[in-house]
């Protein structure tokens, strides 16, 4: 369906987060770019058999730090008076502790996309993030605000979001059962679910988790200097 200028933005919950997964991969704007370093770990090391693996690795790891991060913008954007300097904040604490170049400028690029989506369907988020170049997880966190999309939720959505990354990457890179990786997808959720209770209670930037995972981070640098690859990240 085509949204024009008069069509009412997605409000409720429930068609809001349905939109956001199916944004994942069936738009321009995540696992058609980004493999989430799979395709660098794949040449420098990491075997088919332990993608399974690697999601879960990803969850108690980088991905606890993007959904805190989507969080707390979240938190950031609702609160209406201090958006702006909320989410510089975020930006800041978000940085920190994504010391590769790589993934901040992937992370930002997938920002851009997402942003163009958002502000269609949840005209509200152009208040904030109008001009403004922010990383992906602080723009799903502010599209959750404005969505109606909680706190958990939230969480869910963006393990939900890297692991299909993955699993999209995956069945390009080295094809297999796409059952079987479904399955991957759903155990790495699995995982997560003993963060969300912790990383949804998230208000602050400076609480923001520092989940480092070095090998990850190495990969991401690696697949931005790769001569022949099919993702970006």
């Amino acid at each position: 369906m085509t949204m024009t200028a008069f069509d009412p933005p997605i409000r409720h919950s429930a068609s809001a987060t349905l939109a956001m997964l199916l944004a994942d991969s069936r738009l321009p704007a995540g696992a058609h770019v980004s493999s989430n370093s799979l395709e660098a770990g794949l040449r420098y090391g990491l075997g088919p058999v332990e993608v399974a693996d690697y999601m879960c690795t990803r969850m108690e790891t980088v991905t606890r730090v993007e959904a805190g991060t989507a969080v707390i913008a979240r938190n950031s954007a609702l609160d209406r008076s201090g958006s702006a300097a909320g989410l510089e904040a975020v930006e800041a604490e978000w940085a920190a502790r994504t010391p590769s170049a790589a993934l901040r400028e992937i992370a930002v690029a997938l920002g851009a996309g997402l942003t163009r989506i958002g502000t269609v369907l949840w005209p509200q988020t152009n208040e904030v993030l109008r001009g403004r170049h922010m990383p992906r997880p602080i723009v799903l966190g502010v599209i959750a605000a404005f969505a109606g999309i909680s706190a958990d939720d939230l969480v869910r959505l963006v393990a939900y979001d890297d692991a299909q990354t993955v699993a999209a990457a995956m069945l390009k890179l080295e094809p297999t059962d796409p059952i079987r990786v479904t399955g991957w997808v759903l155990d790495a959720c699995a995982a997560m679910e003993a963060y969300v209770a912790d990383l949804s209670m998230l208000t602050h930037p400076a609480a923001l988790p520092a989940a480092g995972a070095p090998l990850i981070e190495d990969w991401a640098e690696a697949q931005s200097a790769l001569p022949r690859r099919l993702f970006r990240a």
